[in-house]
């Protein structure tokens, strides 16, 4: 038995993170074979949320499951897709019970390989306004109910504060095949496996404008922090980049054995952008 090669791509952020994704996906396919490729998209509609359509559009892009995060219901019309049991896309395990989704979503083994993947999103409890229950909690319930025996997990930590990843990663060490970081926007430089076989990082980044304030327009959001008067904030544009991390985990083991950050610059002379 031998490796499962794992794609996951940070938040795609609204219009600019669509058409880099869209792009680059391909290289990144050209470049390192993946067998699975997994995204964010709790900012893919102009910034929160994401709708039935875009959800459609990233799976016809080859992307075989999609997480969300905080901004999970923005987009009320996503609920029904959430509700479909056939559909690789789930909500943060750590919600109440009430809330509509599943707390984690199964890939089937592809050819050539035996273990399904599933796929846990937990909230950050620490500097994060959507009311959660404990994520450490919420991994070990679901972790119990997984409907397969040992089967490779990776779990997503949508948190604001680094410690916080940091301690779910060290938690779930030698239990999950990674444990990474989203929600920040900004791609951190500690990609590495822990001494139990997870391998973690704190944030991916985003799949999105970064000449831009995480996202936004860099002059709004400027002038809103350093008057202190009101600004929309509009979306940002210029230096987009797809950016992510590639796990490769140990199929017989279910944990990885190597793993390294994932940036791809886009080509403004290039459709979507030109």
């Amino acid at each position: 038995m031998g490796a499962l090669t794992i794609a996951f791509l940070g938040d795609i952020f609204a219009a600019p993170g669509r058409r880099v994704v869209a792009q680059q996906l391909p290289n990144l396919r050209a470049d390192h074979q993946p067998d699975i490729v997994i995204a964010n998209a709790e900012n893919a509609a102009r910034g929160l949320g994401c709708s039935p359509s875009l959800y459609t559009k990233f799976r016809a892009m080859g992307i075989d499951a999609i997480t969300l995060g905080d901004h999970v219901y923005r987009d009320a019309s996503i609920a029904e897709i959430l509700q479909r049991p056939d559909e690789p896309i789930a909500r943060p395990a750590n919600l109440p019970d009430a809330a509509v989704g599943r707390a984690y979503t199964r890939i089937p083994p592809g050819e050539g390989h035996t273990k399904s993947v599933f796929v846990i999103t937990v909230l950050g409890r620490v500097f994060l306004n959507l009311p959660a229950d404990s994520p450490f909690q919420a991994v070990d319930r679901v972790l119990t109910g997984l409907p397969e025996i040992d089967p490779i997990v990776i779990v997503e930590a949508h948190m604001e504060a680094t410690s916080e990843k940091a301690a779910l990663a060290h938690y779930l060490d030698g239990r999950v095949a990674a444990v990474i970081g989203t929600h920040t926007h900004v791609p951190t430089a500690d990609a590495r496996i822990l001494s139990g076989g997870t391998a973690f990082i704190t944030d991916v980044g985003m799949c999105g404008p970064y000449d831009s304030v995480i996202g936004r327009d860099k002059t709004a959001v400027v002038h809103h922090m350093s008057t202190g008067m009101y600004a929309p904030f509009g979306i940002g544009r210029g230096a987009e980049a797809m950016c992510g991390v590639l796990v490769e985990v140990e199929e017989h083991t279910g944990r990885a054995r190597r793993v390294q950050r994932l940036e791809y610059a886009a080509d403004p002379d290039q459709p979507p952008f030109a």
